[in-house]
């Protein structure tokens, strides 16, 4: 069975040991760098199947380690650890292609459920398949159609896009400020937009009834695409 390797970058040595013994014990191989400088040797020297940043480092800062990680492995799976409040941090990180964030103070029980759901659905990334499938039909990426049957439905580039999005995020809730920054690409702290509520209504029109179910909204928190609706 494969093992998986994290690299865990933080600078705070209680953080780091933490992260690292609670990794080692669930089962993971853990490489480890207290800064930005070290960080930057391991991204180009070592295989690592996910890796864990924090955003405020010696050297390289978190973002800079992103990027670099981004140019030359663009599906490594990358979680950021943000402080409390830290909001430009968080959609920064997704700006640039964060899958998911942690804030501080965290337990290592959630950085450990979050590394799991990141790396199980990893292999699902948009950019490593060619469809997912719906109850009626399927999702094609490479031809940004839906295809009910012998129909293929013509998406518009923000409906395929964050259709894309939530499929590959399967069962996590994907709020409307994640959207924001990863489909619309937009600040979601200098916006307000319904645009998100219309897409995806006209998206759940398209799909039909009964594939508009695996996109359900949660009140309050977001969407979340679950496969077995």
């Amino acid at each position: 069975m494969h093992r998986y390797r994290i690299l865990v970058v933080e600078d705070d040595h209680a953080i780091r040991n933490g992260l690292s013994d609670a990794l080692a014990v669930s089962g993971y191989d853990v490489l480890s760098a207290r800064d930005g400088y070290e960080a930057l040797e391991m991204i180009h020297a070592e295989e690592y199947d996910l890796a864990l940043l924090d955003v405020v480092l010696p050297g390289a800062n978190g973002f800079d380690l992103l990027r670099r990680i981004r140019e030359d492995r663009a599906t490594v799976p990358v979680l950021m650890l943000t402080a409390k409040g830290a909001e430009a941090d968080k959609v920064k990180g997704l700006k640039l292609g964060a899958d998911d964030y942690v804030v501080k103070p965290f337990s290592l029980l959630e950085v450990l459920a979050r590394i799991e759901a990141v790396l199980r659905r990893s292999p699902e990334r948009p950019s490593a398949v060619n469809r997912v499938m719906l109850p009626e039909g399927y999702l094609d990426f490479a031809a940004r159609a839906l295809v009910l049957g012998e129909e293929r439905v013509v998406l518009t580039t923000k409906e395929f896009d964050l259709a894309r999005h939530l499929a590959a995020n399967a069962g996590r809730i994907i709020t409307r400020e994640e959207i924001l920054a990863r489909v619309w690409k937009m600040d979601p702290r200098l916006v307000e937009t319904r645009s998100i509520d219309t897409t995806i209504a006209r998206l759940r029109e398209k799909m039909g009834k009964r594939n508009a179910a695996v996109i359900r909204t949660l009140r309050g928190q977001g969407y979340i695409w679950e496969d077995d609706a």
